[in-house]
Formats: C-alpha cells, structure tokens, sequence
C-alpha cells in the first residue's frame, strides 16, 4: 500500500484540491443546516438545488486559492503565510461569489448561509491543510529516487534541490558512484557497488532510478537498467527528473540532444489554433472587465502630464521567430527616461517613473493596452515576456540557449513571471530562461489557464512590479 502512495506521490497536489473541494462542499451544506435547522420547510426547499450550489460554492473557492499559490508544487510559507494568502484567497472568492450570484441568481444561497459556510470553509481547508502538509512531509509517502551516479553532475542536483521544500514528492535514497567517476556530492548517502543495480532497487524499495552520470557514451549500465525496467521501476534522465520536480529546466546540465528528443514544443495547427481562440476569448473577457480602469488610467496620465502629453507608449519588442513588433503600453516613465538613446532595465525605485506610473506598474494596470496586440496576433495571453532587441541581441550572446524561448508569442502573462521576480540583470534573465524553457516545451490550453489565474497573485501582491 505504501508503494502505490509513493508511486501516485507527485500528484498530492490533485488530492489536496480534490479533498478541499469536498470540504467546501460539505461546509456549504453544514451552514445550511445550522442556518435553517429549526425550520423543516425552508430546509427543504433549501436543499432542492445544493448540489450545484454546493459545486459553485467550492469551485470558485479553490479557483481564488489557486490564485493566490495555494496548489504550487513549492510552497515554502510559514503558517502565517499560508493563513494570510488563504484568508485573501477567501475574500477574493467571496466576492466572486457574489458576483456569480448576481450573474446567476438560481445559485444564490442568501447572506446568512454564505457567511456561516465561509467561516465554517475557512477553519476546515486552515486545519486539513496543515495536516496534510505534514502527511506530504512524511519520507514513507514519498517517492524513493536512487540518483546513479555521484559525479558533478550528481553534486550540482545536490547542491541545488538541498531543501526539504524542493524534494516534498520524492526522497532521496542514496546516490550510487558510476565506476570511475570521482564522487563529487557530499553531505548524503553514498552507496556501495556490493551488489548489482537491481537487487539494491529492490532492497531499499526504490521507485524510479536516476540517471546522472558526468560521462553517458557507452558506460550505462544498460543491462541492469533494463532489469530495473522490467521489475517496473522508472529510469528518468537528470535534466527531464529535474525539469519535473522543480518547474524550471536547469541550464548548466542541458544539452543540444535533449533539447531535440525530450518532447514538447507542441507546435502542432491544433495547438496553434486552440491557443488563437483562448487568446482572443481571454481578450474580449479582460477589455469588459477592465475598461473602466483603462479609462481611469489614461485620465490620471492626463491630468498628471498635462495636454499634449502622449498617454499611450510605443515600444520596438522581439516577437515569435525573432520578429519585431510595436508593443502598446500605457506610458508610465517620463517621456525623456531615454533621451540619451542608451537601453536601460528598469530598477527599484526608478526615478524615471511617474507617480501614476508608479501605481500603474504595481498593478499591471500599464500593461493593458497589449491587449490589442494579442488581438492583432503579435501576442498571447500566455508566453514569454517580449523583450526589447537591443537587450534580445545582448543576452542571446550572453545566454546559451536564449533564443529558444522566441519559439512563441511572447505573452502578458507568463510562467516565469508568475515564478521569479523581475529580472534586470543577465543572471537574474537567465533564472527567468530556465521558466521560460519549461512553458515552451510544456505549454497546453490547462496549464495558459492556470498562469492566468495565478497572475492574480502576481497583480495583488505586487511581486515583480519595478
């Protein structure tokens, strides 16, 4: 039994959701219980339509969790933390939940009922939480990785995905030195050759074998790779384990040919065409609820700059294959930030930003007129963030594999704008590239929509804004 939950360990995340969900639900209907429990009439006519209310109660819940992190992979918060996020999570989706009432009035379950459910919801998704997060915790729970090899490779896997929160779905049962590989990794379980691959597998239980030797040609063990294979355990490669666990592809153990035979970079006219209908649908749905602080926006720039003032900012971006475009933003700098010609990343506390501006960024408010170059098909809703050339041509001489990421349309929102800060430095945007590699090779129609929704966070806490 503890095999099966090892083995099904990298999908705790689905059954938090699935279990937080119920609990919702059933929070829903214990409120109309205690609500209505004295009157059997009003119970039940109550209760005729509970399941759908008890479905959209909880769906929209779990939707505003997911926008403020709560289902990432690597959460690493503080109790305090989790609560917090979770009691906004909470206010952002009580106040969708009222707008779904006004949309659909047949789900409305009254003042009352909604507030006793949100209490109760809250208290039940705060205490399971916690506990499950230290069932996730648990080593007998977790997938058991035999890392082949202990090398450089091996120490830099070590080095990296040292903390506890980097390894929540799989432990680490030793790593086994390739013959004639100098060991590099310290601090962990080094194993012996005292006996072969397979017996070691079986004896210490092992789920998956990891393959991370410095030198491949013609030195695996493929035989007893083969053997492990057929006893049903998993054989993955360091960089595919590593993009995996961690959501992010590690540049200093990629390669040309996994790049080529790894998988991804779904490119195919379904594909495209799915994309071009989520991008336009999101388009429509975003200019109807933002147009009011578009509006706003270009009367504050107004007001603050005086007539004659441009309000709207054109810039030269790289687009998909290389191609340039003229990105449209509302203009948040002084109209001379860059009177000298030179290119310059934004930086903390940017004196060239004006106060509206400054406001603006932090809300992402200045970035809704790309809005219309989605709409012309320059963009996406989901992609990499568009860089300017000169930056483009810098940090591709500069960053192997930079180019890689113009697959796509760049996009307004993003995975490695929702998982790193904003990059102003060549170490800082080759931390983003490692997000940006993973969305392209990855990229489908659930995961743009779940960067859609977590961009909430990113919009409310004002992470990245510069």
């Amino acid at each position: 039994m503890l095999h099966f939950l090892r083995r099904q360990a990298s999908r705790w995340l689905l059954l938090l959701g699935a279990c937080e969900l119920v609990l919702l639900a059933g929070s829903l209907n214990l409120a109309m219980y205690l609500r209505y429990y004295r009157s059997a009439d009003q119970l039940a006519e109550f209760s005729v339509h509970m399941p759908e209310r008890s479905l959209v109660f909880a769906v929209i819940i779990v939707l505003a969790m997911v926008a403020l992190g709560q289902y990432q992979a690597h959460m690493r918060m503080t109790r305090f933390d989790l609560l917090a996020r979770q009691a906004v999570a909470f206010v952002l989706g009580g106040t969708g939940l009222v707008v779904a009432y006004y949309v659909v009035p047949q789900a409305y379950v009254g003042r009352g009922v909604l507030s006793i459910a949100l209490v109760l919801a809250f208290i039940a998704v705060a205490a399971f939480r916690l506990i499950f997060m230290r069932l996730v915790e648990l080593d007998a729970l977790k997938r058991r990785v035999l890392i082949l090899g202990a090398g450089t490779r091996a120490a830099h896997f070590h080095n990296v995905m040292r903390r506890r929160s980097d390894r929540r779905g799989f432990y680490v049962v030793g790593y086994l030195p390739h013959r004639g590989e100098p060991i590099a990794v310290e601090g962990e379980r080094v194993l012996s050759h005292d006996e072969s691959l397979c017996q070691l597998v079986l004896r210490e239980e092992v789920d998956e074998v990891v393959v991370s030797v410095d030198d491949r040609r013609g030195h695996l063990p493929m035989d007893e790779l083969l053997e492990c294979r057929q006893i049903g355990v998993t054989i993955t490669d360091l960089t595919t384990f590593f993009e995996r666990e961690s959501g992010r592809v590690q540049l200093t153990l990629l390669d040309p040919s996994w790049l080529v035979f790894s998988g991804g970079f779904n490119a195919t006219l379904l594909r495209r065409f799915s994309k071009r209908c989520f991008d336009l649908t999101m388009v429509l749905m975003l200019l109807l609820l933002c147009w009011p602080l578009m509006l706003i926006e270009a009367l504050a720039i107004r007001i603050e700059s005086g007539p004659g003032q441009p309000i709207l900012y054109r810039q030269e971006r790289v687009g998909e294959r290389g191609k340039t475009f003229s990105l449209l933003k509302f203009r948040s700098m002084r109209t001379d930030a860059e009177c000298d010609g030179i290119v310059r990343w934004a930086c903390k506390n940017d004196d060239r930003v004006t106060r509206v501006g400054r406001i603006s960024r932090k809300l992402r408010i200045d970035e809704l007129p790309q809005l219309w170059n989605v709409f012309k098909g320059d963009m996406s809703i989901v992609g990499p963030r568009p860089e300017r050339p000169q930056l483009v041509a810098d940090l591709t001489d500069k960053i192997r594999y930079y180019s890689v990421r113009h697959c796509l349309k760049p996009g307004l929102a993003g995975w490695a704008q929702i998982s790193y800060p904003y990059g102003a430095s060549v170490e800082e945007a080759a931390e983003k590239l490692k997000y940006d590699l993973f969305y392209v090779k990855n990229h489908n129609l659930l995961f743009d929509l779940l960067i859609l929704i977590q961009t909430v966070e990113v919009v409310l806490f004002g992470r990245g804004a510069r």
